[in-house]
């Protein structure tokens, strides 16, 4: 099954900003597009604001006058559903409203053709439940378009339930044709990017919540550190505190309520208080006209020390050898088979963090995962009340040697990167498992969906087999809650023979 001809009419029900987006979409693709709304008028007033869009695009030089023209002509707005009745493919945008989105495709299935591919744009609400109320369910699919269509690439192709495999494939190649990069994905709640993402916020806010760190630190390390575009709290308020609230307790009552998935209490309260982000002028963080930008902490100069003794090659962190020799720092090596950190001068131990906490052992400094320890320009560290305060001091001055901003964080098992970054390979691994989408496509979802750095399963290959599993087992050991319990598919990832290697690494 190819993509749709271009000689096919699309039309797009819900003339919202997104409606509009897939509709600017579809049309410079080459099809001829009716606009459907069911307020009056709606629909003119939409086509009048794609047809400005498209002259902005003429204008930047990134479409020619005679396409514009010809774009704009083939937009039609209908002020009655019949309008849709040529039509080969109808994706909806309209509320996110069960019964209203059912009641929207029985009326739609009485006017087009029996050929005609149906649908939704919905991103929190079961494909199969709405597909439940039509006579043919098979020819219905999910087509979830990211906010503004025109501009990111990624399209979701959600089957439900009774969609049949030639209606996907027909929408999936029509989305390619359309130039947008499509992934195919089975119903399941959050889809691939809803549902792989919830850690990148739960964690940042649960560090919060533990009083581990302040917004603005907690921030400046999943990007200065992780790699990410943005943090979890200028994220969040960014979106919408609402918005992305709703979109986490949609997914967790979906789920039956699982503890993997559950909102925070702390972002409830935002919302609570109207605190919704940019829109509402605070969040968490103030966004008014005269407000200062908040600092993450950054700890004061510190000596960096006379050496460091390496006990095994740090695992993750192996290039951080390379680094301090670099910065003049003496490394002396030692063999240890299983060992993954570095001796101060001062007796105490500095080591990757792990799950377990810095209060557990006698002095001991953790540091924070990083997506790449040169380019990193902040590492978080955390220590007990009990580490001795020269022991903090030489890890400190020694990632200071290494050019580094450095934020000193409470006890918190698996810091702010590290138990992220495990948390959303273990959701990766069992998606997979469960028959949700591929390795591939989650990896390409997630970049292109939220502009993750590495995909999970790119996270998970860099890490080695065992790394996100032998650190959540540790952190459910410190909260047994079922929060952070691996995944059976982590399990067998992490205890599988590598076949290339020969070993379980």
């Amino acid at each position: 099954m190819t993509a749709l001809d271009l000689s096919s009419p699309v039309a797009v029900v819900g003339a919202g900003t997104m409606g509009q987006g897939i509709a600017q979409v579809a049309l410079t693709a080459g099809h001829a597009v009716r606009l459907y709304d069911s307020l009056p008028g709606r629909a003119r007033e939409a086509a009048e604001a794609i047809g400005a869009r498209l002259d902005r695009l003429v204008e930047k030089d990134r479409l020619g006058g005679a396409d514009r023209d010809a774009a704009r002509a083939r937009l039609t707005p209908v002020e009655d559903i019949a309008g849709l009745a040529d039509c080969t493919l109808v994706i909806e945008a309209v509320v996110e409203r069960l019964e209203v989105k059912q009641e929207l495709f029985r009326a739609l299935e009485d006017v087009v053709g029996e050929d005609c591919l149906l649908a939704t744009n919905t991103s929190s609400l079961s494909v199969t439940a709405i597909g439940g109320a039509l006579r043919n369910p098979g020819r219905f699919v999910g087509l979830h378009f990211f906010n503004p269509a025109p501009l990111l690439p990624l399209v979701e192709v959600v089957s439900g339930f009774a969609t049949d495999v030639t209606s996907a494939t027909r929408a999936y190649e029509t989305a390619r044709a359309w130039g947008k990069t499509p992934v195919a994905c089975a119903d399941t709640p959050g889809f691939i990017v809803n549902r792989i993402a919830r850690p990148f916020y739960a964690e940042a806010f649960a560090v919060h919540e533990a009083q581990g760190a302040d917004p603005a630190t907690i921030d400046a390390v999943l990007r200065e550190c992780g790699g990410f575009r943005m943090g979890a709290f200028e994220l969040t308020d960014l979106i919408g505190q609402d918005v992305n609230e709703s979109v986490t307790r949609s997914v967790w009552e979906a789920f039956f309520r699982d503890v993997r998935f559950t909102p925070s209490l702390a972002q409830r309260r935002l919302v609570e208080s109207g605190r919704l982000g940019r829109k509402s002028g605070q969040g968490w963080y103030e966004h008014g006209p005269d407000a200062e930008p908040a600092e993450p902490h950054t700890a004061e100069p510190a000596r960096a020390p006379a050496y460091v003794v390496a006990e095994g090659d740090l695992g993750p962190a192996s290039e951080l050898l390379a680094l301090i020799r670099e910065a003049g720092v003496p490394v002396r090596e030692e063999d240890e088979d299983h060992g993954t950190r570095l001796v101060l001068p001062s007796g105490g131990q500095l080591a990757l963090a792990d799950g377990q906490t810095s209060v557990e052992f006698r002095d001991v400094v953790y540091f924070d995962l990083a997506l790449d320890y040169r380019r990193a320009t902040r590492i978080a560290l955390s220590a007990s009340q009990d580490t001795a305060q020269q022991t903090l001091a030489e890890a400190i001055g020694l990632f200071q040697a290494l050019g580094k901003d450095v934020s000193v964080i409470g006890d918190v098992p698996g810091m702010i990167v590290a138990r992220t970054v495990a948390r959303v390979v273990d959701l990766a691994h069992d998606a997979v498992a469960k028959g949700v989408a591929t390795e591939e496509d989650i990896d390409t979802a997630m970049r292109l969906g939220v502009n993750y750095p590495l995909g999970p399963f790119e996270w998970s290959r860099r890490l080695g087999r065992n790394w996100a599993y032998a650190l959540l087992d540790d952190l459910h050991l410190r909260d047994p809650s079922g929060r952070y319990a691996p995944s059976l598919a982590l399990y067998r990832h992490a205890y599988a023979t590598d076949k290339r290697e020969g070993s379980t690494s």
